[in-house]
């Protein structure tokens, strides 16, 4: 049996068919598809703060991109461009301190690396702009950004990625502390990019998205870690 891959699903307004602006549970075909060509099988996991005991039959989790993390959940105030879902947030999380707890195998994707750095005590940027004084982290509305980061020796991800240092991001929030995590790659103007937990089987969060590029490196070492588990 393939690893069961866990993927944490958008909750937005969506229309197709006769449908129109339906609550819906979704998520992009390219998260999937990144699992499968892994040679994982993915199961899609709608918002649910009642209980985490999901993690008991998960091989891997992954905590996928979408909207803002809560902001009072790292101590500060939202700001004006800060738009949240806090049903996500607070199951999400829930899933990603059990998923920590028993060792399972998690991939955090955008606004998942995000989560993770909350989850370990540490906080965000909320609007990159503000802070970077430029938008290449998300240049225009559903076009991705292109960087070069620069990985930290030594790390899984160094070890992962080689000398491809090219990323697509679309973000306009950050990592501004990783808590407990280990900063592993950032971009040339010194956002941290990706975080990892050197004493866990595999804990990788990324700020940008390997999934549109089905980066087997990424989702290949995050599948086999959930296989080794099984």
């Amino acid at each position: 049996m393939r690893p069961v891959i866990g993927i944490t699903t958008y909750v937005e307004s969506a229309t197709w068919g006769v449908w129109t602006d339906l609550p819906t549970a979704l998520i992009p075909q390219d998260y999937v598809a990144a699992v499968n060509a892994a040679g994982g099988r993915a199961v899609l996991l709608p918002p649910d703060d009642l209980d985490a005991d999901v993690v008991g039959v998960l091989d891997g989790l992954l905590l996928s991109g979408g909207a803002d993390v809560g902001p009072e959940l790292y101590g500060a105030e939202a700001g004006p461009r800060t738009v949240t879902r806090p049903e996500r947030d607070s199951g999400e999380l829930m899933l990603a301190r059990a998923a920590l707890a028993i060792d399972l195998p998690v991939l955090g994707v955008c606004r998942g690396i995000q989560l993770l750095a909350v989850a370990a005590g540490g906080a965000l940027h909320q609007h990159l702009p503000d802070v970077l004084g430029h938008e290449r982290h998300q240049p225009a509305p559903a076009t991705y950004g292109r960087q070069d980061v620069s990985f930290v020796a030594g790390s899984r991800l160094s070890g992962l990625m080689g000398d491809d240092r090219g990323v697509h991001c679309y973000h306009h929030q950050g990592v501004a502390d990783a808590g407990s995590l280990t900063v592993a790659a950032r971009a040339g103007d010194g956002l941290i990019e990706a975080v990892e937990d050197p004493g866990k089987r595999f804990v990788l969060g990324v700020q940008w998205h390997p999934e549109v590029v089905r980066d087997k490196r990424i989702f290949g070492a995050f599948v086999e870690a959930a296989s080794g588990r099984r």
